[in-house]
């Protein structure tokens, strides 16, 4: 934002020596010369043009500031000035006169003294107020044997006049440059200031909250659209009215008297119910007037369902991916290669797998590895809802469609999954009802909202899962045949966790860190005898029974290593498998010393690499010898190259 300065002076000489000064500053101002009348002139019409600050001097300057809106800087006299025309004066006499206004005879007055002794001359000062006083003061200062006068261009008009002899008090070159720095300096700063009041008013205009500002005296100062809509009062009517005399019920007024903000309160103006904060705003202890905010109580209940509608369509995100699944046993490699091969192509994926499994983890894993990685992933679980809830929450109503029914109606899920992934969690506990609209949705690509007789296309892949044979569903008659073949076009077992003891290892360990991040602990590790008995549990939950137990481990084991007392006291409650109780009888059986030695060798290769190779450091984590860790190192090379 670019500002104006003009200058204003009495006479051409100051004219002349302004626009030197401009020309060494490199500074381009415009330069109008009137004195008095004829400067105001000037200045206004400066002033119409776009100025922003004038630069006078003397009684034109002051004159000027009487009577325009913006800054005026007057140029002061410097102490070269003064000396430089007393000099010229002692020439004439040395009874000196000096007739001026305010600024210029305090200039004098104040080093008269000085002046006085350096130049042997007595200096008479008198302050003028206005230019008709010019020729009375300088008779007056005459009589007194004043023989020779310094003033401005008015004063030596009035001694041409009168036949007095006279100095022009001329403004030197610094003053004019301190005049102009001075005022750069103030144009800055209210340049800034203009421009936060004009990014505040856009502010306060644009709100969606109506405002509403009151000074002390409980005037209106600020008066914004949103109010005028919501009193029905215009900005004229109000600004600089007694708040009380425009809107109704106000409280603003006790506010300003108390001190005390008050929020969320429920307001009537008119017709309209408005929820307000009134705040009273102080400096340095002093309230120096409040300010309120409100808005409809309507507009926030739409605002809040609109918001509530967006949020749920962010919430319908595939946040995991294939890499989120743990484990590199030869059972869940196949099935994650198998599932990224389902992700390529837009069929219907029917996922087969026992509770705790990671059914979901790999419905989200094959969205975000398709085309429609970047639409939504609508996950529903049939059995947590009643048939009518899930019917209307599937398909969505019309407003009426039944006793209840939400205002503006529903829109389904299906629906709010075109061109995604709708994600079916036991789908087995689907009623036959359900199943039998369910199945034209497959069939037709298309539902019709309850209460409603209007078709809607859907564009959505259909991803469903259940932990029963599904088969044996549909021979005991109660799951439907035609639908069991439309879902499994695909299918997708997940591995129990007890047939890929092998992963067992990386889970543990990705479990241990995730926790420890989660709970903010430091849990150093797990000890081998803690491996080896979890090894021989088969975790009838999979995958999510062994997170929850590693979670009650680390809790249990302060910040210290999960040893074997801590996986007995996380067990406790937990029934014996078949495998373990054998193992406690036997010490262990063949198949599960192979599972043993199997992790017992990822954990060498693990402290090997948390060490950088250093084959003393890990030994000492593992708690053997050197010796045995070569031993155990050449043992498994000899395996490896079997």
């Amino acid at each position: 934002m670019k500002g104006k300065i003009v200058f204003v002076v009495p006479d051409e000489k100051l004219a002349n020596t302004a626009g030197t000064v401009m020309k060494e500053l490199n500074e381009d101002m415009e330069i109008y010369i009137g004195s008095f009348s004829e400067g105001l002139k000037h200045a206004r019409r400066a002033v119409k043009e776009g100025a922003n600050i004038i630069i006078s001097r003397g009684g034109t300057g002051n004159l000027i500031k009487r009577n325009v809106e913006i800054p005026v800087v007057n140029i002061e006299f410097g102490s070269y000035d003064v000396i430089n025309s007393i000099y010229k004066a002692i020439e004439f006499s040395d009874m000196i006169g000096v007739v001026g206004f305010s600024g210029m005879a305090l200039t004098y007055k104040k080093v008269s003294h000085i002046l006085e002794k350096t130049f042997s001359a007595k200096i008479l000062t008198t302050i003028i107020k206005t230019e008709r006083e010019v020729e009375q003061h300088i008779n007056n200062l005459y009589l007194s044997g004043c023989r020779v006068f310094i003033g401005g261009q008015a004063v030596m008009d009035a001694l041409d006049k009168l036949g007095y002899e006279g100095v022009l008090i001329e403004t030197g070159k610094e003053a004019i440059s301190e005049a102009i720095s001075y005022a750069k300096g103030l144009m800055e700063v209210q340049l800034m200031e203009k421009e936060k009041a004009a990014i505040l008013k856009s502010i306060i205009d644009f709100a969606y909250d109506g405002i509403l500002g009151i000074d002390k005296d409980g005037v209106i100062t600020v008066f914004n659209p949103v109010t005028q809509k919501i009193t029905g009062v215009s900005y004229e009517n109000a600004i600089n009215k007694a708040v009380d005399d425009v809107v109704e019920n106000t409280r603003m007024l006790q506010v300003l008297k108390s001190g005390v903000p008050e929020l969320g309160e429920i307001q009537q103006i008119g017709n309209t119910s408005i929820v307000t904060n009134r705040v009273p705003i102080v400096v340095d202890g002093e309230i120096l007037g409040a300010v309120a905010t409100f808005q409809e109580i309507e507009k926030i209940q739409k605002m809040e369902t609109q918001i509530r509608k967006k949020l749920l369509a962010k919430g319908h995100v595939a946040k995991s991916i294939f890499d989120d699944i743990k484990g590199k046993s030869k059972e869940i490699l196949k099935t994650k290669e198998k599932a990224k091969l389902y992700a390529e192509v837009d069929s219907t994926v029917l996922i087969m797998g026992e509770t705790g499994t990671g059914k979901e983890l790999f419905a989200q894993s094959i969205h975000n590895a398709s085309l429609r990685a970047d639409k939504p992933f609508i996950a529903v679980n049939c059995a947590a809802l009643p048939e009518n809830l899930l019917e209307s929450e599937l398909f969505g109503y019309v407003e009426g469609a039944f006793t209840g029914a939400r205002k503006g109606g529903k829109t389904g899920l299906f629906e709010l999954a075109h061109r995604g992934t709708i994600f079916l969690d036991e789908i087995s506990e689907m009623s036959p009802n359900l199943q039998a609209r369910f199945l034209r949705v497959l069939q037709e690509k298309e539902v019709v909202k309850l209460g409603d007789d209007r078709i809607i296309p859907i564009d959505v892949r259909v991803i469903a899962a259940t932990n029963r044979d599904l088969y044996k569903e549909v021979e005991e008659g109660r799951f439907r045949e035609d639908l069991f073949y439309r879902l499994c076009v695909l299918r997708l077992d997940i591995p129990p966790l007890r047939s890929r003891k092998d992963d067992l290892y990386e889970l543990v360990s990705y479990f241990l860190y995730e926790k420890n991040k989660m709970l903010n602990r430091k849990v150093k590790g797990i000890s081998s005898e803690s491996i080896a008995k979890i090894v021989l549990y088969d975790w009838p939950g999979n995958v999510r029974q062994l997170e929850n137990f590693i979670e009650r481990c680390v809790v249990l084991s302060g910040n210290s290593e999960i040893n074997i007392d801590v996986i007995d006291e996380a067990r406790i409650g937990i029934p014996l498998n078949k495998n373990e109780a054998d193992s406690i009888v036997q010490e262990s059986q063949d198949n599960n010393k192979g599972v043993l030695k199997h992790i017992e060798n990822e954990t060498i290769k693990n402290v090997l690499e948390e060490t950088n190779g250093n084959k003393s450091l890990a030994a000492e984590k593992l708690g053997i010898s050197v010796t045995t860790l070569w031993r155990r190192l050449k043992s498994m090379e000899e395996i490896k190259t079997e």
